[in-house]
């Protein structure tokens, strides 16, 4: 854990490859004391460029990312390290991609479970952070046991163990923990949790009830661990502790007996001399690893400690084809209150949004219970804008999002999508007006500076859009709307066909 993070010249494992779907030659490399990231399209004169790797994410026993600034902005690197399968390929989700994403934010909930002493965002802003954005590199003592400056002086600090069992852990489940969704608090945000609190006090996690995933993801070992008959029968006795220790990593030489030690604190030396002859390493037949579902050549090592694990390989559902939702319950298990309303509707939005449509009527009503809850929330204000809007309910939606950002002006996707409604009911200055502000605080989301673009080259001003074109390809320059946009501004006479 202390080695997730660092300067990008720590550790810097070079690169030199082609991705075949986008044809781009990337290269990673260091000069003069400075690491590099060069990409190159042969024959593409407008994907050609490099950014300076700032910081390395991962400890590289699964892989590692790095990270870059434009403008004051932090960026994900679109090429990433696979330890397992020792190679350099384009960043989980994008091995297909036909345009290089290089306008990847660094978002707080990777960052943070990566460093120590994160410094939150601009206001309003999805990846500007301060300069540096953290205060120590890798995983230190503070992320488990709370501040320590008092400790330094004699004071308490503290100490896991000792704590009841859902604050116990909460300590691993603030990282190791991703579940089907997983829903912030109003007005929290999960960095702000200190080792002691209620995890639940700052975000939610929800999952399919009675039913189990067909794989498993690289942050899915928590929900894993509670399916495993271990864990059911041991109930609280067992945490992540009693086979982990978060101050020893044992060399892969030892691993197979300091994890075998482990299995038999409770399964006694007397079981382990019999059982299939006394074999050494219990993980290999009951923990085997698997490639993960969500991040492409990675194995995960299978939390669930089957007894007799399924040789086959997992047939992946398609939850929309289902005659009936799934039954989406929070994790792990607690008494209902009324505020899980709230958290459900937007737990099944966002399910929504990763593509699950099938969930659209029973997401629209509870948005509408939970609105009707708490009236004042802009986040369900904004999801609830965003329901009627794809139904074609304009004024609805535009009542919506005009209240949430009454509330909370910095909403991006509320304003960028109420600028959307009114850009077709003909309000082009009250729509830019939305846009510009919002683009400002996220120049990553292309969209939204394309449509500022397309407003003024209609409106007679490509000098306009051609300013607002120009800083899309800034952060995303293989974007190929804006790059055909702006061969035909630079056209003499400009024109606005693309």
């Amino acid at each position: 854990m202390a080695h997730a993070s660092g300067p990008a010249m720590e550790n810097l494992t070079p690169a030199d490859f082609v991705h075949p779907k986008s044809r781009v030659h990337f290269k990673i490399y260091a000069t003069d004391d400075k690491v590099w990231l060069s990409f190159e399209r042969p024959g593409d004169t407008d994907v050609s460029g490099k950014r300076e790797l700032l910081y390395f994410i991962g400890s590289g026993r699964r892989g590692r990312s790095y990270l870059f600034a434009v403008d004051g902005f932090l960026f994900e690197s679109p090429v990433n390290w696979y330890t397992n399968r020792h190679v350099w390929d384009m960043a989980p989700a994008y091995g297909n991609a036909t345009e290089i994403p290089m306008n990847l934010p660094a978002f707080t909930s990777c960052l943070d479970c990566h460093v120590s002493g994160m410094q939150p965002p601009s206001p309003g802003t999805e990846n500007r952070y301060p300069n540096p954005p953290f205060s120590f590199a890798g995983v230190t003592c503070e992320r488990c046991h709370g501040p320590g400056a008092a400790h330094t002086k004699g004071g308490a600090i503290v100490n896991p163990a000792k704590l009841d069992p859902a604050r116990r852990d909460a300590v691993c489940m603030q990282c190791h923990l991703e579940g089907r969704a997983a829903i912030e608090r109003a007005g929290r945000h999960i960095y702000e949790y200190q080792p002691g609190e209620q995890l639940s006090d700052y975000i939610r996690y929800f999952v399919f009830a009675e039913q189990k995933r067909p794989g498993l993801g690289a942050v899915s070992q928590f929900e894993a661990l509670a399916q495993s008959v271990c864990k059911i029968k041991s109930g609280d006795a067992m945490s992540c502790t009693s086979c982990h220790d978060p101050h020893y990593e044992p060399a892969a030489a030892e691993r197979a007996s300091f994890y075998r030690d482990k299995c038999l604190a409770c399964h006694g030396a007397k079981f382990g001399a019999t059982h299939q002859g006394g074999r050494g390493d219990c993980t290999a037949c009951h923990m085997p690893s698997s490639l993960s579902l969500d991040v492409a050549h990675t194995e995960v090592t299978d939390h669930r400690i089957l007894r007799r694990p399924n040789s086959n390989p997992p047939v992946l559902e398609d939850l929309n084809s289902q005659i009936s939702l799934p039954r989406l319950v929070r994790f792990p298990e607690a008494q209902k209150t009324d505020e899980d309303m709230r958290d459900l509707a937007l737990a099944w939005e966002s399910l929504i949004e990763s593509g699950m449509t099938a969930a659209g009527p029973e997401t629209e009503r509870l948005l509408r219970l939970a609105n009707e809850k708490s009236p004042n929330d802009p986040a369900l204000l904004s999801a609830l804008g965003y329901t009627y809007q794809k139904k074609g309910e304009l004024d609805r939606a535009r009542e919506m999002y005009e209240k949430a950002l009454a509330i909370d002006p910095t909403l991006i996707d509320a304003a960028t999508n109420l600028g959307v409604i009114e850009a077709n009911r003909g309000q082009l200055r009250e729509a830019v007006r939305l846009w510009a502000d919002a683009f400002r605080r996220a120049p990553a989301q292309s969209r939204i500076g394309m449509n500022i673009a397309r407003v003024y080259c209609e409106a007679g001003q490509p000098a306009k859009a051609r300013e607002y074109v120009s800083r899309v390809l800034e952060f995303n320059p293989d974007l190929r709307e804006a790059k055909s946009l702006l061969h035909y501004l630079n056209g003499s006479p400009p024109t606005c066909k693309d």
